[in-house]
């Protein structure tokens, strides 16, 4: 079938912005799908507690519904297959996590929907640590991967890290796509050639322990101390925030390092980072966390942008960055993380070749090409 012919039900948990959902929903509506209808469920406690319905139709102004539900995750999460009650008939259901997804089979069995399609955001061994809800978890998750018509994952490494809890073979469970997160590279802006001057270091995510922000605080508080001219912006939210602009003012970093904020705007995420001289992901590599597994969207943002990265050794795709994208994997330690920095801002001349590494490496990670080749194993051509 073809896309502008077809009807397509996208649902996951998080805001409209957040990938890969945002990816696959712009495509469909931007490449003129007959219908697209969008259904956006509150992710964390931080979110507003708000079920947000869409319909895009060519031609037509979209059509926003909302549903104010009350909302603290994960106990919540169980009432998101119930809105909406009665989802229209769809040729394609995609589901972004395994509730969003047996909805879909629901809909498939009732038939009112066509194809499945279960695009996994994440992977993570035990999702709510040991105990029935993780086995009831688990039970539905191995569920949909037999039943969909079509599983997608972030990375090999999460396909294989699922199909291993599920003991999933390839006779026995649905067909299989790995798609990476992407970017919209025509309208992304990108790194000036001189924008190593700036001596910008940014941080984008959530100011949670698994991110490192703390150490990567430790590693500004050497640079300063080294007298290295920079200056640092962290843009995100989360509950180490207080804690993190407190070490910033003992440190006496305070006119040198500024919190952003959550960017829940993609024209606010991309000004950002295309802002900057270099970019910093320091995952604690002591923590277990689904960053091992996944493709994470900042690693993304920063590399289509064309900044040198300086990353710890725990995305699966670390050594990639490294042999093609100009980043540098670095212990997860002050001084580790404080000298990729240096290094980074260290010559114009080096930066440069940096910059045009994770250029060229980021043209391959287009929603215009992920997103065709995943629905095309679905049956669906543009």
């Amino acid at each position: 079938m073809r896309v502008e012919a077809s009807t397509f039900t996208v649902v996951w948990n998080g805001s409209s912005d957040d990938p890969p959902a945002s990816g696959v929903w712009q495509y469909l509506v931007e490449h003129g799908a007959k219908r697209v209808t969008t259904v956006s469920h509150p992710l964390s406690a931080d979110d507003e507690p708000c079920h947000r319905v869409t319909v895009y139709e060519p031609g037509r102004e979209p059509d926003r519904r909302s549903v104010k539900l009350p909302s603290r995750p994960p106990a919540t999460y169980a009432v998101d297959p119930l809105v909406p009650l009665l989802p229209a008939a769809t040729d394609c259901w995609i589901g972004f996590n395994n509730l969003a997804a047996a909805r879909g089979l629901v809909q498939r069995a009732a038939r009112r929907a066509g194809a499945v399609v279960y695009w996994a955001v994440d992977f993570v061994p035990n999702r709510f640590g040991s105990g029935v809800l993780t086995r009831a978890y688990d039970r539905l998750d191995s569920f949909c991967c037999k039943r969909v018509d079509l599983r997608v994952e972030l990375s090999s490494a999460a396909l294989e890290a699922r199909n291993r809890r599920h003991r999933l073979t390839a006779s026995g469970a649905a067909p299989t796509h790995v798609a990476p997160v992407g970017v919209w590279r025509s309208r992304l802006p990108v790194a000036p050639e001189n924008g190593w001057q700036s001596r910008r270091v940014l941080f984008l995510g959530h100011l949670v322990p698994r991110q490192g922000v703390g150490m990567l605080i430790e590693a500004l508080t050497l640079l300063a101390a080294r007298g290295i001219a920079f200056e640092a912006e962290l843009a995100g939210r989360g509950p180490l925030e207080r804690e993190l602009r407190e070490a910033v003012s003992r440190a006496g970093l305070g006119d040198r390092v500024r919190f952003v904020g959550y960017l829940s705007d993609h024209r606010d995420v991309e000004a950002f980072v295309a802002a900057g001289s270099a970019a910093v992901a320091p995952y604690d590599t002591e923590v277990e966390s689904f960053t091992r597994f996944a493709d994470p969207s900042k690693l993304r943002s920063y590399t289509a942008a064309g900044l040198p990265i300086v990353l710890t050794d725990v995305p699966p795709n670390a050594a990639e960055l490294e042999a093609q994208a100009g980043a540098e994997v670095v212990p997860f330690t002050a001084e580790g993380i404080a000298g990729g920095i240096e290094r980074a801002l260290a010559s114009g001349e080096d930066w440069r070749r940096r910059r045009q590494q994770a250029l060229e490496y980021s043209k391959e990670f287009d929603w215009e090409l992920i997103v065709p080749r995943a629905l095309a194993k679905a049956g669906f051509e543009p």
